[in-house]
């Protein structure tokens, strides 16, 4: 089935996805494929994409600020040095999703992070190189761009990203737009990408 447009009450035409949710509608209209280049932003929807597998990203989004409690608001140094009694606490709250694995591969993402910007410089020069542009191709659950970066990703001891993970990870941040031809955010994020000063 072809993705679709959806028009809201306020005459806009929106992604099909963000459907009648408000809170939604407000991530499709504020925040989906506006670039991100910051290193805690782009390590934040990584971990948040990886606790978000197997469930809905509405669930994730509405805990979202819990997690951002919960992880230090993502700070790469500071998660990094989580340990079992930050494990303990975590998964003795309720509002964050209380997968073990999950947690634990946070933190070890958190370590990951730590020696890819020793590389990299950041964390935005190394996954900015990873951006995909040219004319829109419909909406893909992966592309071989985003396998290459989950196997990349997998190799430096990451986890819980796997190419759908990753491209999910890459929709949102701005390495690619996906927004679809005559949603009304798509000529936005397609100029907000054009004038990117990407990292290095």
């Amino acid at each position: 089935m072809t993705p679709s447009l959806i028009e809201g009450a306020d005459g806009l035409s929106r992604c099909w996805w963000c459907g009648a949710h408000e809170d939604y509608r407000a991530y499709h209209d504020e925040e989906w494929g506006r670039p991100v280049t910051e290193d805690a932003g782009l390590f934040e929807k990584l971990c948040l994409e990886g606790f978000q597998s197997g469930l809905s990203w509405l669930t994730i989004l509405r805990k979202r600020e819990n997690f951002r409690r919960a992880f230090r608001e993502f700070e790469i140094d500071r998660v990094a040095r989580f340990n079992e009694r930050s494990v303990a606490r975590l998964l003795g709250d309720a509002g964050i999703v209380r997968h073990e694995g999950k947690i634990r591969s946070a933190i070890n993402n958190a370590r990951c992070a730590q020696a890819l910007r020793d590389e990299a410089g950041s964390l935005g020069a190394f996954f900015w190189k990873f951006r995909q542009d040219g004319p829109f191709s419909g909406v893909p659950a992966t592309t071989e761009t985003s396998k290459q970066l989950a196997k990349d990703l997998k190799r430096r001891g990451w986890t819980y990203v796997g190419p759908t993970t990753v491209y999910a990870f890459m929709q949102a941040m701005g390495l690619v737009n996906d927004h679809l031809p005559g949603c009304s955010a798509r000529p936005e994020v397609e100029a907000l990408r054009a004038k990117l000063e990407i990292p290095t």
